[in-house]
């Protein structure tokens, strides 16, 4: 019996001295920001809304079990530019619950003006594209943005987050660097996406990305828009396609048939490792995606 409330009483006794903090963040790029920014810092739990194979969250639906990780959460921490489509639900069942927004002060591009690099024109109109962190730069400032949310949310870690703030930035300013150095010197710039994720990379690092194939994933590609970008690949010459392994890519290959143009895959980083996720998992992903485009832009 004395053994029974011992247990009881250091049960009660432990929030006292250790209150652990659940963040929520939800999908892969913001959790692998997040994991960074809470390296090595006990009592902070890191949990992800979207499944590591989900993907980006095109019309993504919550789940029950989605709702009970957020009605846990001391924080929510979101990608932002209109990524979380249903964000406005999660607020009006969650008031209380802090929003991180990691996309705030980024400058963002019109979903419908991906392809076309002058910056002139107005942002107030149309979606916004929200894959912003594809450009190493833009990470930096998510990182940023995610870190004062977190240091708000867990005051306790607030230095040792600052910390880890530092350090990861200081990593991807290496890597922008890296990936500025690597892609300024291609013969060909022009590439042909699967869907609508590589605007912000190519605007970064000097491609350009003369069309997509599909704006969504799961859109058919109509006779119209396989007939039109038929022709503009040929007007091209021919550069090569570039495909998501997260996706199906019938309609990449259907038009690589009718073009005989060559097939590479791009890694957008919105997937990945369940368990042990390396730390350096988007550095990692964006580095082999520059090999790659070293190979396909070089090839002749």
């Amino acid at each position: 019996m004395k053994k029974i409330l011992a247990l009881l009483l250091a049960a009660l006794l432990l929030p006292l001295g250790a209150v652990a903090e659940t963040i929520v963040t939800s999908f892969y790029p913001i959790y692998l920001f997040t994991l960074n920014l809470t390296e090595g810092i006990e009592g902070i739990e890191v949990r992800n809304l979207a499944a590591p194979d989900t993907g980006c969250l095109h019309d993504y639906q919550l789940q029950t079990g989605d709702m009970k990780k957020l009605a846990e959460a001391d924080a929510f921490l979101i990608n932002g530019a209109g990524m979380e489509s249903y964000l406005s639900g999660v607020m009006e069942a969650f008031p209380q619950l802090p929003v991180v927004d990691a996309s705030a002060g980024i400058e963002l591009l019109c979903a419908e003006e991906e392809h076309d690099h002058d910056h002139d024109h107005d942002h107030d109109h149309g979606e916004s594209n929200a894959h912003v962190w594809l450009d190493a730069e833009n990470a930096q400032t998510m990182v940023r943005n995610l870190a004062d949310g977190l240091m708000a949310a867990c005051p306790a870690s607030a230095e040792q987050i600052a910390a880890n703030r530092d350090g990861y930035i200081a990593r991807l300013a290496e890597l922008d660097q890296e990936l500025t150095a690597e892609l300024a010197e291609l013969p060909r710039k022009d590439i042909i996406t699967f869907h609508e994720a590589f605007p912000y990379f190519a605007q970064a690092y000097g491609l350009n990305v003369a069309a997509v194939v599909n704006r969504e994933p799961s859109d058919a590609l109509s006779p119209a828009k396989l007939a039109e970008l038929v022709k503009t690949v040929r007007d091209l010459g021919v550069p090569p396609l570039f495909v998501e392994p997260q996706y199906e890519d019938m309609a990449a290959q259907t038009l690589a048939r009718e073009t005989g143009a060559k097939l590479y895959t791009l890694d957008p980083v919105v997937t990945g490792p369940v368990t042990d996720v390396p730390l350096t998992y988007y550095e990692d992903v964006m580095r082999a995606n520059v090999q790659v485009l070293l190979t396909a832009l070089t090839a002749e």
